[in-house]
């Protein structure tokens, strides 16, 4: 988890500080680890109310890491298996480095369980390598698809244009990609 934290923490910084969160008071973090990306929303967005999803093994990491930047009254672990349990209602849902873990019916599970939890208005954000649509520039991401078929067997990278047409499925109507650090981006589907 410490790993996944570094190589997460500028991009989840830039999307923090580049997102507009004023509309918006709650968000829900899936498969969230140490609760770096919502301590850091919670941290930039001072009206912000965080919840991080993991499996409860978690949650004790999740705890003291939360505890130590001092935001344990705004950032809250819960223990639960996203795909077992319906996700925590919430404005925002994230997903960081998490949606390319999965093959595409999973995937697809996923984005709906997003749909489901967010209100009229509400914003479904994934932030990975994104492979750009021509899949011609973006090599990490490549690279980065072809690991997770190596270490999962199904598990891929995607496009935006992947991305945006499993939520226009789900029911989402409006979709952006926000560049972040080096290869990597925030797809972001509004319902």
């Amino acid at each position: 988890m410490n790993a996944m934290s570094g190589v997460s923490a500028g991009n989840f910084r830039l999307f923090s500080k580049q997102f507009d969160f004023a509309p918006y008071r709650t968000l829900c973090d899936i498969g969230g680890a140490t609760g770096q990306l919502s301590c850091m929303v919670a941290a930039e967005n001072q009206h912000m109310y965080c919840a991080n999803f993991y499996l409860p093994k978690v949650v004790p990491i999740a705890q003291k890491g939360i505890a130590a930047v001092g935001l344990a009254d705004r950032v809250e672990p819960v223990g639960r298996d996203f795909f077992a349990d319906p996700l925590a209602k919430a404005d925002v849902v994230t997903m960081g480095m998490i949606l390319h873990d999965w093959n595409l019916e999973k995937k697809k599970v996923l984005v709906k369980k997003a749909y489901d939890a967010l209100p009229e208005g509400g914003a479904f954000v994934v932030i990975e390598a994104l492979i750009d649509d021509a899949r011609r520039e973006n090599a990490f991401g490549l690279l980065m698809s072809l690991n997770m078929l190596i270490e999962f067997g199904d598990a891929f990278d995607y496009t935006g244009a992947d991305f945006f047409g499993w939520c226009r499925e789900a029911g989402f109507r409006k979709f952006e990609v926000m560049p972040l650090a080096g290869p990597s981006s925030a797809a972001i589907a509004y319902n």
